[in-house]
C-alpha cells in the first residue's frame, strides 16, 4: 500500500493520475532545461586581426630586410678596400657659377677706390693748430710770469732741499756726537739761525727778481746794497745767537729735553712758510 503513487489531489485513478503527474514533470524539467538567460554572462567575442597585426609583422620584416641588405652592401665595400687600396668617391667637380659675380666685383672694386681717396685725403691734409707755435707761446707766457710774479720759480723745492740738507747736517752732527743738554741747545740755536738765513735769502731773491727790469747801474747798486743787508743781517744774527747760547746755557737744568725731532721740524717748516707768505 505504502509503494502506490499517493497522488496530491483525490483521483478516481492513481495509476492514470501517476502517469499524468510524470508527464507533466518531465516537460517541466524539459522547458527549464532548455529555457534562456535574461541575462548575457558569456565571455565577448575574439577577434584575430586584433590579437594578431599582421601589417606590423610585414613592415617589422621590411625593416630588417633593409638593414640586413645595408649591411651586406657595407661588408662588400669594407671586403673591397680590404683587399685592394681603395679609392677615393667623394670628389666634387662642380663649379660655383653666380650670375652676379662681374656686378658683385665692380661694387667692390668701386667701393675700395673710394676708401681709397677718402684715406688719401685725409693724410693730405694739413692741421689747422700748430704744436710749434703753442710752444712757443707757453714759453712767452711762462716768461712773462717769471717776470711779474712774486715768489722765484719752485721756491716750495728749494726750501724743500734747504730742511732735508739742515736734516742731514744735523744727523751727522748727532751722530758725531753722543750730545747732551748743552748740545741740544746748541743744535736749536744753529737751526734757528739757519732758518734766519735762508728765510733772509729768500726775501733777498723775491727783492732781487723784479729788479731786473732795471738797468745795470742799478742793478749793480742793488746788489752792493743786498750784500750789506746780508752783512748786516749775519753780523747780528751771530750776536744774538750768541746771546741766546748764554741765556740758554744758564736755563738748561729747566728745559725739557724730551721733545721729538719730528715736531720740531713740523712747526719751524710751518713758521718759514707763514713769513714767507708774510713776506
Amino acid at each position: 500500500m505504502h509503494r502506490s503513487y499517493q497522488s496530491v489531489l483525490p483521483t478516481a485513478n492513481k495509476l492514470l493520475q501517476w502517469r499524468w503527474d510524470t508527464t507533466y514533470y518531465n516537460e517541466h524539467r524539459r522547458k527549464v532545461h532548455s529555457a534562456a538567460p535574461m541575462v548575457d554572462t558569456k565571455a565577448p567575442p575574439t577577434y584575430m586581426h586584433l590579437h594578431l597585426k599582421l601589417k606590423k609583422l610585414q613592415l617589422e620584416e621590411e625593416r630588417l630586410a633593409t638593414i640586413e641588405r645595408d649591411n651586406r652592401i657595407l661588408l662588400e665595400k669594407m671586403s673591397y678596400i680590404m683587399r685592394t687600396r681603395g679609392r677615393v668617391d667623394n670628389r666634387n667637380n662642380y663649379e660655383y657659377k653666380s650670375l652676379n659675380r662681374e656686378k658683385r666685383q665692380r661694387e667692390l672694386l668701386r667701393v675700395t677706390r673710394e676708401n681709397q681717396e677718402i684715406l688719401r685725403r685725409i693724410t693730405m691734409r694739413q692741421p689747422e693748430y700748430s704744436a710749434k707755435k703753442w710752444q712757443e707761446d707757453w714759453e712767452e707766457n711762462q716768461k712773462f710770469m717769471d717776470s711779474i710774479s712774486h715768489f722765484p720759480k719752485d721756491w716750495w723745492l728749494d726750501n724743500d732741499r734747504n730742511r732735508r740738507s739742515q736734516r742731514s747736517a744735523r744727523s751727522a752732527r748727532r751722530e758725531k756726537s753722543p750730545g747732551s743738554k748743552g748740545d741740544t741747545q746748541r743744535e736749536k740755536d744753529e737751526k734757528k739761525d739757519s732758518a734766519k738765513l735762508a728765510k733772509e735769502s729768500d726775501s733777498n731773491k723775491d727783492k732781487s727778481a723784479p729788479a731786473k727790469k732795471v738797468d745795470s747801474s742799478r742793478e749793480s747798486e742793488d746788489t752792493k746794497h743786498d750784500e750789506s743787508t746780508t752783512k748786516d743781517s749775519t753780523r747780528d744774527t751771530t750776536k744774538d745767537t750768541t746771546r741766546d747760547t748764554t741765556k740758554d746755557t744758564t736755563n738748561d737744568s729747566t728745559r725739557d729735553t724730551t721733545r721729538d725731532d719730528d715736531t720740531r721740524d713740523k712747526s719751524e717748516t710751518e713758521s718759514l712758510e707763514k713769513e714767507t707768505v708774510k713776506g
